[in-house]
């Protein structure tokens, strides 16, 4: 059955973009975000998440006639679409409970535009029941429409892997959802027009969000495993890598690597579906305590290089240490709920002069959000280097002659060669 779909993707940013640019290459798209900037700078064809291909995006942008992309931040430009897909950040506050304030603004803000037969599907991580409990009561509020009569809603968790041109977006297969069976089938197929990997219909909007919530709590829990491995055979003398490597030869071994645990996933994630668990009367133990041992993985580390820098007589204060990375993952720019932070504040609070050095990021982004200063280029000379993200332009320093100087080099990616760290998570 074919549906006259005229679609607009709410949000730009590292979810939406790939998905706007994928649906303007069969159906007539326009991509909204509030940040004008990042609107201009997709329209003059410069993408800071570096998600998109540049040649794709200008692709779109000149198509016309049934498909093809225009962007804006002007909300009157999506009054006429039928199909609203929300791919707003979900992020936690100060306290670690879900900050859905981006997502009820999105709401509000489309049900100023929504008719009568439109469908609004949200991607955004969410806990299960918050697409029909703090959603739609909004966009009914707003528009005067009846969920279910006038207006629908569906649910299709996002997969995004940023950094990864492998596993993209139409190569991942994608969950779909709809408020009404019709409605389900209707988003299925849309997505399916474009999803090279298929697609699997939950049975309800609930089962899809809670589809995404435990797909990223059970990586945290499982990394969280193996980091808790890492703290206690760093207290008996044995190299974790070496451990897991005898232990991933038998057959059904699950081969997670410690490390620390950011980003706007699996860092993020499991606290909305603890928070949901709570509200209902029930303490999650397991996602929580894996909670606990991967947030303090930085502190570990910060800690681990400063005991081996009083080992080898260095003076702690005011000595020179050098972060490299600051992304939450390798060969990506993005910074979201990056725990590489945690390292810095805790060698700064031993009055550590500390340099951050990351060829991906956004230095301006870093300033604004974490108030550092990344440097252009590393100087020659430190008392302690902490790889911390495995970027490939690392593997181009020259830790050789860091090593011959005395530098500690402590590599939490087991990225380099074993015998240039003096240490390894």
């Amino acid at each position: 059955m074919e549906y006259n779909n005229r679609i607009a993707v709410i949000g730009l940013g590292y979810v939406g973009l790939p998905l706007a640019i994928e649906f303007a290459r069969k159906y007539p798209v326009i991509g909204f975000d509030t940040n004008e900037q990042r609107v201009r700078d997709l329209i003059s064809g410069v993408d800071l998440t570096r998600e998109a291909a540049v040649d794709a995006l200008k692709l779109v942008l000149q198509d016309g006639g049934s498909a093809g992309l225009k962007l804006t931040s002007n909300l009157a430009d999506i009054s006429l679409c039928n199909t609203y897909i929300v791919t707003v950040p979900t992020p936690i506050d100060h306290l670690k409970r879900p900050d859905l304030e981006p997502l009820l603004a999105a709401s509000k803000m489309l049900g100023i535009v929504l008719k009568e037969g439109d469908v609004v599907i949200y991607e955004s991580t969410v806990y299960p029941g918050c697409t029909e409990e703090d959603c739609v009561p909004v966009l009914e509020k707003i528009s005067g429409l009846k969920y279910n009569v006038d207006f629908f809603c569906g649910y299709s968790p996002e997969r995004i892997n940023p950094g990864d041109k492998v596993n993209t977006l139409i190569k991942i297969k994608k969950v779909t959802s709809g408020s009404t069976p019709e409605i389900a089938i209707q988003i299925n197929e849309l997505y399916s027009s474009i999803i090279t990997a298929g697609t699997h219909l939950a049975p309800s909007i609930k089962v899809a969000e809670a589809s995404k919530a435990i797909e990223n709590a059970q990586r945290d829990v499982n990394i969280s495993f193996v980091n808790e491995l890492a703290l206690i055979f760093d207290k008996m003398d044995i190299d974790t890598s070496d451990v897991l490597e005898a232990a991933s030869t038998k057959w059904n071994f699950l081969n997670y690597k410690p490390g620390l645990v950011g980003g706007h996933c699996i860092g993020v994630d499991p606290y909305y579906l603890a928070h949901k668990s709570e509200a209902l009367g029930y303490k999650p133990e397991v996602i929580l305590s894996g909670r606990r041992v991967n947030d303090n993985m930085g502190m570990f580390v910060a800690n681990k290089v400063l005991k081996m820098m009083v080992a080898k007589d260095k003076a702690l204060k005011n000595s020179k240490v050098l972060i490299l990375g600051f992304a939450f993952k390798e060969n990506c720019p993005d910074v979201r709920n990056t725990r590489v932070i945690d390292i810095y504040k805790e060698l700064e609070s031993f009055f550590v002069d500390v340099d951050v050095y990351d060829p991906w990021a956004n230095a301006e982004e870093v300033a604004k959000e974490y108030g550092l200063a990344l440097v252009e280029k590393p100087s020659l000379h430190y008392d302690a280097i902490i790889l911390a993200v495995a970027h490939q332009q690392f593997l181009d320093l020259d830790y050789t002659s860091f090593k011959n100087s005395g530098t500690i080099i402590f590599d939490t990616k087991s990225f380099i060669r074993r015998d240039l760290a003096d240490a390894r998570l």
